[in-house]
């Protein structure tokens, strides 16, 4: 055990708190919170742990702890350090998204709109929609129904939608506020389960044009039916006391949490969310801690009452949302309570497996590539590749792999600068001193392996940069390529030597992953400059030219070949000075010349 912490863990107070682990580079990777600090921190260097665990505190080099006067400061004090740091073992409460609504605007002409974001602006919102496509859909269906505003134009300049009877503020003569008061009243009626009594009206009117042979009104209004039913009536879940609330149910098991959220509006179940995620603190604590999140970090809008299962601390949550809190002992609030648990424990079941797969391409893998190089985990894995054809346009591209997957916001492109015609070796060198003298400028994270595409010659350039210009010693490997161009073999050490992997092994799975992503990032680049040189004007390559100045040319002369005709004199007429009018007609002729 590392002294520092073993020091720590002597000192612990007995005290509610938050503890923040962090690794080798001083990095927030956990934070967690305990009434108890003492015991809980403890507990994470002792005893038995499963995979998940374990790989937590394998990267735990030093940790710190807050304490604080209760377990629910402690509670609120976790989310907001959460917030802060952005840990990457917090896996279930870093998610941000916020669910849309549907919003009825304030406005002399109302709107309609789909937002994200509940603001304090006098418009009505419904909602939220976990499923997004259900908020398009219904906001779809009551554009049909009700002729809100849905364009700028003004009075008497109709738009598209007044010709399909979807908008009447741009018409001549616009509804009243008393009119707009009363569509506002219908859409909420309709949002708030309502749409029963819109759906008889509306057959009744179809019952009507039938009978007034208006077979084109009729068709219209039964289409609007089937529309309210499919979108409106899928669900048949209600309660009687037309109540808005939120009812929990979670599963556990291997380290994993499932939580079910059913949405329950005007007593009728519109919509559900699922978070499935691993946990390191009790499971109560992490439920209790995941409801928090939901409504104070992720900006959900607070119903009136929640409803949680058995055994949860109800006081808890209910001082910190300050709403009503229920655990049902009996009746049907019991059963909803008990169907969101089962929902919760089949879909953990379900997804289990599918985790632990891709947990098996990726965080596994990474730990085998490790054990293979007999380096540390590597879990930052930075990898190069060079394009070039016969030494034009040389690039070269770096993408990073974190645990095994790719971080896409952490790729870099290079312009190769000072080397000149196709020389592979010198190109690793250019990259690999550029990219690691910033990294140790703007004290950037240090990879714990570098892959570089090619075999000895390139691993010995980037080496030579690494160790002898840049007194770094980190981990190098190289990956060679068969007749195919395809991952080959895996080369590491001083010399090199071919690594034995199992070409059916994750960890060569992985490894060629990062070959072929690397490849394809750096030949898109290559293949977007070549692109770019191909459609390259003969005026780019004249000092004192710039996009300006060459479209004021062509859009004259219309081509190149008649601005060679023009003088320096027709030239200078559009404002472009003598001397840089000059350089275009020497510079245009001396092209020919050497041409000819």
């Amino acid at each position: 055990m590392n002294p520092t912490i073993k020091e720590k863990l002597a000192v612990l107070p007995a005290q509610p708190g938050c503890y923040l682990m962090k690794d080798r580079h001083n990095t927030v990777i956990y934070v967690g919170k305990s009434k108890l600090l003492r015991n809980r921190v403890r507990s994470y260097f002792t005893g038995a742990h499963d995979k998940k665990t374990q790989r937590l505190v394998q990267e735990i080099e030093n940790f710190e702890y807050i304490v604080t006067t209760s377990e629910m400061e402690a509670l609120i004090l976790e989310m907001n350090l959460i917030k802060k740091y952005d840990p990457k073992y917090n896996v279930m409460l870093k998610d941000d998204k916020s669910y849309p609504y549907l919003k009825i605007t304030s406005e002399r002409h109302p709107r309609l709109l789909i937002t994200r974001q509940v603001k304090k602006d006098k418009g009505k919102y419904f909602g939220p929609y976990p499923n997004v496509i259900a908020a398009r859909e219904t906001k779809k269906l009551l554009d049909r129904l009700y002729p809100l505003k849905k364009c700028n134009n003004p009075p008497g300049r109709v738009c598209l939608y007044y010709h399909m009877g979807q908008c009447l503020a741009c018409s001549e003569n616009p509804p009243s506020t008393a009119e707009y008061d009363k569509i506002v009243q219908n859409i909420s009626s309709f949002l708030q389960g309502g749409f029963k009594e819109i759906k008889q009206d509306r057959k009744k009117k179809m019952y009507e044009a039938s009978e007034q042979l208006n077979f084109e009104r009729a068709r219209e209004l039964r289409d609007q039916i089937q529309h309210i039913e499919v979108v409106m009536e899928q669900q048949k879940m209600t309660l009687n006391d037309r109540k808005d609330r939120d009812i929990f149910g979670y599963s556990y098991d291997k380290g994993w949490m499932c939580i079910q959220v059913f949405f329950i509006r005007q007593g009728k179940l519109i919509e559900r969310d699922v978070a499935i995620f691993p946990f390191f603190d009790t499971a109560e604590e992490t439920f209790i801690s995941f409801i928090g999140r939901f409504y104070l970090h992720q900006h959900h809008l607070k119903p009136k009452e929640i409803l949680l299962p058995i055994g949860t601390d109800k006081e808890m949550v209910k001082n910190l949302l300050e709403v009503d809190v229920h655990v049902p002992l009996r009746g049907r609030k019991k059963e909803l309570v008990e169907l969101a648990t089962k929902n919760a424990e089949i879909a953990l079941d379900e997804k289990f497996t599918l985790i632990e797969r891709d947990e098996e391409r990726t965080i596994v893998a990474v730990e085998k590539l490790g054990r293979a190089l007999n380096i540390e985990v590597p879990h930052r894995i930075e990898a190069f590749d060079n394009s070039n054809i016969q030494g034009t346009d040389p690039v070269s591209a770096m993408v990073v792999f974190i645990d095994g997957k790719p971080d896409k916001k952490e790729y870099r492109k290079y312009k190769i600068r000072g080397v000149e015609g196709p020389d592979d070796y010198e190109t690793m060198r250019e990259v690999v001193r550029r990219r690691y003298k910033r990294v140790v400028k703007e004290d950037l994270p240090l990879p714990d392996l570098i892959i570089v595409d090619g075999g000895k010659g390139q691993m010995s350039a980037a080496v030579d940069v690494l160790e002898n210009e840049l007194g770094l010693d980190i981990p190098l490997c190289g990956l060679a390529k068969d007749d195919q161009h395809k991952t080959s073999e895996l080369l590491y050490g001083a010399p090199p030597a071919v690594i034995p992997l199992s070409r059916q092994s994750q960890e060569f799975y992985l490894v060629q992953r990062i070959q072929e992503e690397v490849h394809r990032f750096a030949i898109t680049f290559h293949r977007q400059l070549r692109g770019k040189s191909l459609f390259q004007s003969e005026l780019d390559k004249i000092p004192g030219i710039g996009e300006k100045r060459r479209k004021l040319l062509l859009r004259h002369f219309k081509s190149v070949a008649e601005i060679k005709k023009a003088s320096v004199t027709d030239i200078t007429s559009l404002g472009i000075p003598v001397n840089t009018a000059r350089d275009i007609v020497n510079h245009l002729n001396q092209e020919e010349s050497e041409k000819l």
